[in-house]
């Protein structure tokens, strides 16, 4: 372990040397004036990668992308307020989905606080919801002492974005500082009498049930989890958007809990007797709007965060422990069971749902190519859109740690996401999905991408509208459309205009062909997926079905 040191350096200085020690590698920003001596220290070093961004939103989503695809703390630079406010929403995802990230952000000088100088926001007040913890340094020689401790909340616990304010002329300060080791992430395990009780409700169970979140991946607990289900030959199904905590061909995984999730799977979830959430919030997608657990179930709850633990639901048995040393530790127990027929029941009831997948839609078929040409260990990153439903009904990852979508369902998030995963993964393929809404919404970063040499494929499906407003707006309001319609937009000419390539295709066979070229060549591409005379505006069901559920 690194001991303590000390060095006389400027206050920008200081803010690099912490990053070095804590083992970044790579830093988005855009850039501003307030933190100029920071973008000075970083250019006299080689060690870590600045990447300059289009708007601070896209770099927020990749650093937040980068992040989980590393397993490492992102890092987001921007200035003072008004970066901060267009970053917002990449540390709202962050919060809402666990992820580690150090954000530092630009500030007036110190004489000019609390007088609203150019650009001044109270970051601590405006951030308090969104933010795990907001600190200012006002002395030069904290700098260590707060950043490294920013990197330490960021990571342990349940992670979370950490805001750090530098007021500029507080860079510019010299000063001796000393330095510690970096940020160590604490595994705690369960008691022994914990393990107990798990084994007695467990034993006792007749028809059992894993719920498992993102503390999965955060703990690195896939194979961990694998491993337990397999053991006990438990059903496991993944909470929203978390479809990638273990193979989807696992003999013991059974779908995935969140929006549109099919009437049958939820029943089978109702159906059972002891429910064991795992590094989940038991959020209001996972919970199915939180009617999902009912009072004669019961239920444990494993996670790293003792105020998740009861927040959504009571359990029973509520452990505060790593995932990974929890199901290290349960696996190990030895006992007889009596659900083998209770596995079989929700296997063959999942498998029924993705044998009978698909629809007469175009989108439908670019899945099923997708699944069926990409390689295993390729990484899909996923914005938000409707264009989802048929992802989450009819792709099945084929591999852990291949999925990367926001639980908050930030616009915007793909492309720059897929950007930040391909950088923290450069020898895996990286397919971002995302609708023309979400896209537009951060679509100058490709201009990123290609500067960096960061290549990603990008489809869009193109259906002209903000189709899942539109769903909305059919079932309460039918024919009567405001708002949700959309101009028609290029984006193969755009992607050129950037130095990417483009396909534009309108059926299946024309994907295949853009999808397998894409996948030959190492540049970022954009596939645009013509949608919009298609008459299906969610999997399965059409616009004139979302209006007959208004008339029913």
């Amino acid at each position: 372990m690194k001991k303590r040191f000390q060095k006389k350096l400027t206050g920008g200085e200081g803010i690099v040397e912490c990053l070095r020690i804590e083992g970044v590698e790579s830093v988005f920003n855009v850039p501003g004036e307030s933190f100029l001596p920071v973008l000075d220290a970083l250019e006299h070093q080689d060690s870590i990668h600045l990447i300059s961004n289009r708007h601070e939103g896209g770099a927020g989503f990749m650093a937040e992308g980068y992040a989980k695809a590393s397993g490492k703390p992102g890092v987001l630079m921007a200035t003072r307020g008004v970066g901060a406010a267009n970053a917002s929403i990449a540390i709202h995802t962050a919060f809402q989905d666990s992820t580690p990230l150090v954000v530092f952000l630009g500030q007036v000088k110190r004489e000019f606080r609390g007088r609203e100088g150019f650009q001044e926001v109270d970051f601590g007040n405006n951030f308090a919801e969104v933010a795990k913890w907001t600190t200012e340094i006002n002395d030069v020689t904290r700098v260590p002492e707060l950043v490294q401790k920013a990197f330490r909340v960021a990571q342990t616990g349940r992670p979370g974005p950490v805001l750090v304010s530098l007021p500029e002329d507080m860079l510019f300060d010299e000063a001796l500082m000393t330095f510690g080791p970096p940020a160590h992430k604490s595994r705690p395990v369960p008691s022994s009498e914990e393990i107990d009780q798990f084994r007695k409700l467990l034993q006792h169970a007749e028809r059992p049930m894993v719920i498992a979140g993102g503390g999965v991946t955060l703990s690195g607990a896939e194979k961990a989890i694998s491993h337990f289900v397999e053991k006990f030959g438990i059903p496991v199904m993944a909470g929203f958007r978390r479809q990638d905590i273990i193979d989807n061909h696992h003999p013991a995984y059974v779908g995935h809990m969140g929006l549109g999730t099919h009437r049958s799977l939820v029943k089978l979830f109702q159906d059972a007797d002891l429910v064991i959430a795992l590094g989940t919030r038991l959020s209001e997608a996972t919970s199915q709007d939180y009617t999902l657990l009912s009072p004669e179930q019961t239920l444990i709850h494993v996670d790293i965060d003792a105020g998740t633990l009861g927040k959504v639901y009571a359990p029973d048995l509520g452990i505060v422990a790593d995932l990974n040393m929890a199901l290290e530790a349960f696996t190990k127990l030895q006992f007889e069971y009596t659900w083998k027929e209770w596995l079989q029941t929700c296997k063959q009831s999942f498998d029924r749902l993705v044998e009978s997948s698909g629809d007469a839609s175009i989108y439908s078929r670019v899945v099923q190519t997708l699944y069926e040409k990409l390689p295993d260990h390729t990484l899909l990153t996923n914005d938000a859109g409707n264009y989802a439903t048929w992802v989450n009904a009819c792709f099945r990852l084929k591999d852990a740690n291949t999925f990367i979508a926001p639980t908050n369902g930030a616009m915007g998030y793909g492309l720059p996401a897929a950007i930040g995963a391909k950088k923290a993964a450069p020898h895996r393929p990286v397919v971002a999905l995302c609708g023309d809404g979400g896209l537009m919404m951060t679509v100058q970063e490709i201009e990123t991408s290609i500067r960096e040499n960061i290549p990603v494929i990008c489809v869009v499906f193109n259906n002209e509208m903000y189709g899942t407003i539109r769903m909305h707006q059919e079932m309460h309001y039918p024919k009567k459309v405001i708002g949700t319609d959309l101009g028609k937009t290029n984006f193969v000419e755009m992607a050129k205009a950037m130095g990417a390539n483009g396909f534009c295709v309108q059926d299946g066979e024309g994907f295949q062909e853009a999808l397998e070229s894409a996948l030959e060549e190492e540049q970022t591409t954009v596939i645009e997926v013509k949608c919009e005379e298609e008459p299906y505006v969610v999997y399965n069901r059409t616009i004139e079905d979302m209006r007959q559920t208004f008339q029913s």
